[in-house]
């Protein structure tokens, strides 16, 4: 049986997804921040015969978000995904998301590494973090002005404003540093919730790189997240990135998904 959850499903739910929060990091986000009763998101779960939840559905906004450790209804979710006005992608782990590939056709297809960071015994204690700064709300234009030389990041108007209310909303926090007057480096978080916070927008200017500074800003970060007691989560698409990420500490656990838009 799948039926749309309410604040009264949500100790049930949450057990169940913090059995691998890495992976859950968004949907255990977005119904810490934004509930069960908003227009623009639904949740909704399958149940078993002894009403134990064995799949969940999000939808935020246009974009969905599948969960499961073992077989489900794929089908189900379909049907209620086909009764959206608006469809423009989802997302999940590989295993989830490929069930999905024999009723539904995409217009595009991506696939990332996911790696996970649950501690710091391997980030260097020697390395002097004294020059990175955490990034306020004055920070932000220098910040995305940056983001915006970074050629790989595709930055729009909407995803700087989602960065802007990252900071205001404190689901998101950067680190920079800054040489010259000018931002030259940083690392942010996004989707942070109780339990763990993704990694996002590492980057560096392209007359300052192959000096530390991105690699700085990111331990600064993964440092004080770690101290808050939560996991830090990443996405890359090339292993030599991977390289660096696990010099500091990240495991990969798996591969995650993304389909955009259906043909």
């Amino acid at each position: 049986m799948i039926r749309k959850l309410t604040s009264k499903d949500n100790a049930g739910l949450m057990e169940y997804l913090k059995e691998e929060k890495a992976f859950n990091l968004f949907i255990i986000g977005d119904v810490e921040n934004f509930g069960y009763d908003s227009d623009f998101q639904e949740i909704w779960a399958e149940f078993d015969e002894d009403q134990k939840i064995i799949g969940v559905l999000l939808r935020y906004q246009h974009f969905y978000i599948p969960y499961s450790k073992g077989s489900f209804d794929v089908k189900g979710f379909v049907d209620i995904i086909n009764r959206s006005k608006e469809f423009h992608g989802m997302s999940g782990k590989k295993d989830v998301l490929q069930k999905f590939d024999k009723f539904m056709e995409f217009d595009t297809k991506r696939e990332q590494y996911f790696a996970e960071l649950k501690d710091d015994r391997e980030l260097d204690i020697s390395i002097d973090l004294s020059e990175v700064k955490r990034a306020n709300i004055e920070d932000v234009d220098s910040i995305i002005e940056l983001r915006e030389q970074i050629k790989e990041f595709h930055i729009t108007p909407s995803s700087n404003e989602a960065y802007r209310q990252s900071i205001v909303t404190k689901t998101g926090r950067t680190y920079f540093i800054e040489r010259d007057g000018r931002v030259v480096a940083s690392a942010a978080t996004t989707a942070e919730n109780s339990e763990s916070a993704m990694i996002v927008a590492v980057c560096s200017h392209s007359q300052y790189r192959r000096r530390g500074y991105a690699t700085k800003c990111m331990m600064a970060l993964c440092k004080d997240v770690l101290r808050e007691g939560r996991n830090l989560c990443l996405f890359y698409d090339n292993p030599n990135a991977g390289i660096i990420y696990k010099a500091i500490g990240f495991k990969d656990i798996g591969k995650w998904r993304i389909y955009n838009d259906r043909k």
